[in-house]
């Protein structure tokens, strides 16, 4: 799809309009001049489409970190219109509400857009108390059975101490038509507790996120950003969660640190992490529970299956962190997605029927050897400490029929690229699919080349066609085809404004399940 909004991206431009334009729907000219001070600081995002509708986002924070994690809004309710058009200057609106902003939900909005036609670029943007948003640009999944050409970018883990999140705005430049975001999108930790390659390049809120007003502070903190302001406005996202946006290396009902109360934590984060993402209604928390695994369909020719690889996990064996000789690996009650979820996968998988079926998940799925040598040392948290709940994944995307099974992969905060083998101490066995693990945003800083270390790393997992620890992001371009990965590489977040060229181009032939240059 064509890629038409300079105008959004720039800094200014139509991103604040002082005034509706004359042809704009009579509803957003009401209201008379702007009272009080900006609402819309967080900015506008779109996530979720479908074929024929698209969630909208914002939340109100005149004052971002105001105490209360109330924005500064108090506990008074406040009307907000929307509308949204076929053309960046409203000359054509299409469809158009009002909602109601309330402190129960962190003055956040969730329109639900429905009426739309399939496989089209649309605008959209908020009023209140008389201020106008920031325009956001958001896209409808085409119509079932078209194999029309998509882009799709993939990002996770972005650290605010560690780094600018100039990642962000170079993937918006790139013009996707859906971001897929893997996890780690905002950091739990307390101010300086986590240290980065470059150190400390900026301050998180006070104190380790353990309420509900602590979590919605970090969220502000964090959609302060105006790089991931960008971001957001420049395409529809497609999000789920890892462990920071609780607290590291939770699962299920176990929690990662020996602080109380994380049946009340899980609650807040939860909320907040609803209250601040464009999910559908269906998603809203209840209690300790929200759904998150979901499927978009693209098409005919792609379906994204959204999983959750926290929610429903057993604990990590053998203390979660990188080991060798651990038994408890093999164990087959051990569970990344939980029965119920992969019950489901099966289900979405076999009802596809797309041309590229795409996983979007958290923790690194293809066996990861990081000892030199004949010892087998591999991390806990993730799928190697699961090898039976692996076979059990394997298994579904074997039988499922899918045809070309892709697995998008964040967490480990480097670039990977890898064939999915059936036996990993095969390597002729049979191709189950392929894993594009997409490395940080900007946490652990800057990064580094050393180029021997990942080729030392990939000759010992020669399954591995591409390793690197910079930051970065993923841009996809799937066609009937092929699929096209392009990793793309900043050489510092320390400073602001590093571009991000591509460092490399794997390609995924239709039907071949392998990775090639």
């Amino acid at each position: 799809m064509a890629f038409t909004r300079r105008h959004v991206l720039a800094a200014g431009g139509l991103a604040v309009l002082g005034a509706a334009p004359a042809s704009a729907s009579p509803a957003l000219l009401r209201g008379g001049a702007a009272d009080g001070p900006d609402p819309f600081r967080l900015g506008v995002a779109s996530g979720d489409p479908d074929a024929g509708s698209v969630v909208l986002w914002t939340r109100l924070a005149p004052r971002p970190l105001a105490p209360d994690g109330l924005g500064g809004l108090g506990s008074r309710a406040v009307a907000v219109e929307w509308q949204v058009a076929e053309d960046a200057r409203f000359r054509r609106v299409v469809r158009s509400g009002t909602v109601t902003a309330r402190a129960s939900g962190g003055f956040a909005v969730h329109v639900t857009a429905t009426g739309l036609r399939p496989g089209c670029e649309y605008f959209y943007r908020f009023r209140a108390s008389g201020h106008l948003s920031p325009v956001g640009r958001t896209l409808t999944a085409p119509a079932p059975g078209s194999l029309t050409p998509m882009t799709f970018a993939a990002a996770s883990c972005a650290h605010y101490e560690h780094g600018y999140f100039t990642a962000y705005r170079r993937l918006a430049e790139l013009g996707p038509d859906l971001v897929v975001h893997l996890g780690d999108y905002m950091y739990e930790y307390a101010p300086g507790s986590y240290s980065g390659a470059n150190g400390k390049v900026r301050t998180h809120t006070e104190g380790k996120c353990q309420t509900l007003t602590d979590y919605r502070r970090r969220h502000a903190q964090y959609k302060s950003d105006p790089d991931l302001q960008t971001a957001h406005a420049a395409a529809p996202w497609a999000v789920v969660w890892d462990d920071h946006e609780l607290e590291d290396n939770w699962t299920g009902s176990v929690p990662g640190s020996s602080v109380p109360g994380f049946t009340a934590r899980k609650r807040a984060s939860m909320r907040a992490y609803y209250e601040n993402m464009p999910l559908r209604v269906a998603a809203r928390p209840s209690g300790t529970r929200m759904r998150l695994y979901r499927r978009l369909p693209w098409g005919a020719l792609a379906t994204f299956h959204l999983l959750d690889t926290r929610q429903y996990r057993t604990d990590q064996p053998c203390d979660d962190w990188l080991r060798t000789g651990c038994s408890a690996r093999n164990d087959p009650s051990g569970r990344v997605l939980g029965a119920a979820q992969l019950s489901w996968l099966a289900g979405s998988l076999r009802a596809s029927g797309a041309r590229w079926d795409v996983l979007g998940q958290q923790i690194f799925l293809a066996q990861r050897d990081m000892a030199l040598g004949p010892a087998l040392k591999v991390g806990m948290d993730s799928w190697d400490g699961y090898t039976a709940d692996r076979d059990r994944l394997f298994t579904t995307l074997l039988d499922s029929g899918a045809r070309n099974p892709v697995v998008l992969t964040g967490d480990v905060h480097t670039a990977f690229a890898a064939d999915l083998l059936r036996d990993f101490a095969d390597p002729s066995s049979a191709r189950v699919g392929v894993e594009l693990v997409t490395t940080s945003i900007a946490s652990d800083g800057d990064g580094y080349r050393d180029h021997a270390m990942m080729a030392a790393l990939r000759a010992e997992n020669p399954h591995f066609a591409h390793a690197d620890q910079r930051r970065g992001f993923l841009l996809g371009r799937l066609t009937p085809e092929a699929l096209t990965a392009d990793f793309h590489t900043l050489e510092r977040v320390s400073r602001r404004g590093a571009p991000a060229p591509r460092t490399i181009r794997l390609t995924v032939p239709d039907l071949s399940r392998t990775l090639s240059r």
